[in-house]
């Protein structure tokens, strides 16, 4: 091979090496970029779904997962060690526990909803439920409500009844749920008479109406507090995120599923 073949081939191949450097780099920064793990109460499940692909589209280099559950079963998956970036709790009490156990990262920590409850009975089903007071009928058996040691809306289900005096009369009735949403689906079956949810929840079913309001005196406030966690590999992209969902268009998408921001 002569010299000036030795030369064309060269070039040739720092022609190419230039071009893969040229289409590798937002793939390389793909593979390398964020991947948050974001754990949230369940009755944020349907809108963190529409709010995400909003936040990917800009943010094509980090990929957001989720995992949801009653508020304090995340809150014990990440006592344990579970991998988690961002909490959002349905409740004070489990992200208090967190940052009394110096597990979230300082300064981090936001209230960044509130919601309501409300008395739900399935839809077509006389009962002759028309608020808080029927539910001590004979006529009613089956009352479904959350766990109240481990899902904040279960402790202000007990609250609620606790403050109108009638809490020791219905337990014997109650049908305990591990999430908001297992509540919701023992309510659309039928499976109970009635039960108490996020109004957010019962908003987005229709197998079941709303009998009643809960005034917000008989339980305490209900907060979604957000905190990035201390042990997250990908702070800033967890910032990134927090800073995003208390954007003036997200609070509007929060509220049209019946949020308070």
């Amino acid at each position: 091979m002569n010299r000036r073949k030795i030369i064309v081939s060269i070039a040739s191949i720092v022609s190419i090496d230039l071009m893969l450097v040229m289409i590798q780099p937002s793939n390389s920064i793909a593979q390398v970029n964020s991947s948050l793990l974001v754990s949230a109460a369940a009755s944020l499940q349907d809108v963190l779904k529409e709010i995400t692909p909003i936040y990917e589209k800009s943010h094509p280099s980090v990929n957001i997962k989720y995992n949801f559950a009653a508020s304090g079963t995340l809150q014990q998956q990440i006592e344990q060690g579970a991998p988690v970036d961002l909490f959002i709790s349905a409740g004070a009490k489990q992200m208090d526990s967190l940052q009394a156990k110096g597990l979230i990262l300082n300064n981090s920590r936001s209230n960044l909803l509130t919601n309501r409850l409300v008395l739900i009975v399935p839809q077509g089903l006389s009962s002759g439920i028309v608020n808080l007071q029927s539910l001590t009928s004979e006529k009613v058996k089956r009352i479904s409500i959350a766990e109240p040691r481990s899902v904040p809306v279960g402790q202000y289900s007990e609250e609620v009844f606790k403050k109108l005096g009638i809490l020791e009369q219905l337990k014997p009735k109650f049908v305990l749920g591990n999430s908001v949403r297992n509540v919701l689906a023992a309510v659309e079956s039928g499976n109970v008479e009635a039960g108490i949810v996020y109004f957010t929840d019962a908003k987005i079913s229709n197998k079941v109406n709303i009998v009643e309001l809960i005034p917000n005196n008989l339980h305490s406030s209900i907060i979604y507090p957000v905190a990035i966690l201390k042990s997250s590999q990908n702070q800033q992209a967890a910032k990134d995120y927090l800073n995003f969902l208390t954007k003036p268009a997200i609070k509007t998408v929060f509220v049209r599923y019946g949020f308070g921001t």
